[in-house]
């Protein structure tokens, strides 16, 4: 990764944090005006925390596909299966939040390697789930602790710099999504195997040990920046909601402490800065799983096409969505250097590939605004998550992606419900109703750009 500008380095610029660095010995670093042992230790660390999120969706997406074959082969009902399949949902709901702003008191390393650990356990006891009890009771460490890829993205935004942190986030996303490509290959071929399950679900436990490995061994102590070990001190937050009590009495409180204030800091970032960037994320990916709901019968439907195709759309989607991650470099140059204004530009993109994919009757047209909006979307995932590290800063970062996650799960709950509503009216329905959606997001970024910007993320920082 270069340092600075094109046009050569730069000696403040590069990996520099967006919270104060610590101090740094006379004649080192940045001082030389060369990479120091601090910049080098960030970028052996990225490319580790890229290796934990390969490795993280690589085991899982060989797992999740299996999921509902398995529980049907353990002899329950559809029903019981549907609540069985529900579970991790709620759990996440609820948990997103609370281990995200964990993370931001506890520390990045810690609390990652925790959720490592404990998802692992999870995929154990999964291999051995001969019943639906042990299935159930499999599903909860998974469900309370599954939050590797939002820390590992909070960890990503303590490492760089803010105007590097959305060309770090889209090559940590391509990483993972070459993971989620290849894992249901590789489960698929060991499903046909003899207890192809189990040995599925054990390979998944060795893979989240490995990640716990790497992390365990990464060069925490070149890359990180201040703070409490490997994260932010405790009662370093106190700044951002601007309190102005002392901090060494913050840095002495307990952490359950620290979490609670963190938490009602959240609620007052909530109700100023936080609270429209949240909100397009919801609808925007409400717009998306509504799209993504009934793709396979709409293609049957509407164009006659068999499921093997949606297949290869869906594959292909998922690959030119990895390669976007890479790509995202050029496109913020494209649109001078502004997260907020590219997410802006790629939900009214998703917008209108929305609508036409509901209205055309052409196969040559679905091809086009299905690949298309593999792209679209993937860049504004990237743009929604360093908008919320720019809003919540060092101090609630971890915590406004929980958040975010728990946003992202209502929508999970509501999206199959209103997919099955408009349906009865068309199959274009849904994909129609997601271009209003991401209409009205659209319209929220227009009328509220001081909120989103990053004027006011960094206004939050320098408090």
């Amino acid at each position: 990764m270069e340092r600075g500008g094109p046009g050569g380095p730069a000696p403040d610029r590069g990996l520099a944090p967006a919270t104060p660095a610590p101090r740094q010995e006379p004649g080192t670093g940045a001082e030389a005006g060369a990479p120091g042992p601090g910049a080098v230790g960030s970028r052996r660390l990225l490319l580790c925390l890229y290796l934990v999120g390969f490795l993280d969706l690589f085991g899982v997406s060989m797992v999740v596909p299996l999921l509902s074959l398995h529980v049907k082969s353990l002899g329950v009902s559809p029903t019981v299966a549907g609540i069985v399949g529900s579970s991790y949902g709620i759990l996440q709901f609820f948990s997103s939040t609370l281990v995200g702003c964990w993370s931001d008191v506890a520390g990045r390393q810690s609390s990652l390697l925790v959720c490592i650990l404990f998802s692992a356990l999870g995929y154990l006891i999964l291999g051995a789930s001969t019943n639906v009890f042990l299935f159930v009771l499999a599903r909860v460490p998974v469900g309370l602790f599954k939050h590797t890829l939002s820390i590992s993205k909070a960890l990503l935004s303590d490492l760089v710099s803010e105007k590097e942190r959305p060309l770090v986030l889209g090559q940590f996303n391509t990483a993972s999504s070459v993971g989620f490509i290849l894992g249901p290959v590789v489960g698929g071929y060991l499903t046909e195997l003899d207890g192809g399950f189990y040995l599925t679900a054990f390979i998944c436990f060795s893979v989240f040990i490995l990640n716990a490995g790497l992390v365990w061994i990464s060069p925490w102590s070149d890359g990180k920046r201040g703070g409490a070990k490997d994260g932010p001190r405790w009662g370093q937050s106190h700044a951002l909601w601007g309190r102005t009590g002392s901090g060494t009495q913050a840095a002495a409180r307990p952490p359950q402490v620290e979490v609670v204030a963190t938490l009602r800091g959240l609620w007052h970032l909530l109700g100023s800065a936080a609270w429209d960037v949240l909100l397009v994320r919801w609808l925007m990916a409400l717009a998306v799983m509504l799209y993504h709901s009934n793709f396979v019968l709409a293609l049957q439907e509407r164009f006659g096409l068999r499921p093997r195709m949606a297949g290869y759309l869906l594959g292909s989607g998922s690959a030119l969505g990895a390669l976007a991650g890479l790509a995202l470099g050029p496109v913020l140059r494209l649109a001078g250097h502004q997260p907020r204004q590219l997410l802006l530009h790629s939900s009214a993109l998703t917008c209108l590939l929305l609508l036409a994919f509901a209205a055309t009757r052409s196969v040559a047209v679905m091809v086009l605004c299905s690949t298309l909006l593999s792209v679209s979307t993937s860049i504004g995932r990237t743009c929604i998550t360093d908008l919320q590290l720019s809003v919540g800063g060092a101090g609630a970062g971890g915590a406004l992606l929980g958040l975010g996650q728990s946003v992202t799960a209502v929508g999970r709950v509501i999206a199959p419900l209103l997919s099955g509503v408009a349906q009865e009216v068309s199959p274009c329905a849904p994909p129609g109703l997601g271009a209003a959606l991401a209409l009205a997001a659209v319209i929220i970024m227009s009328l509220n750009r001081p909120h989103s910007g990053s004027d006011g993320s960094d206004r939050l920082k320098s408090e």
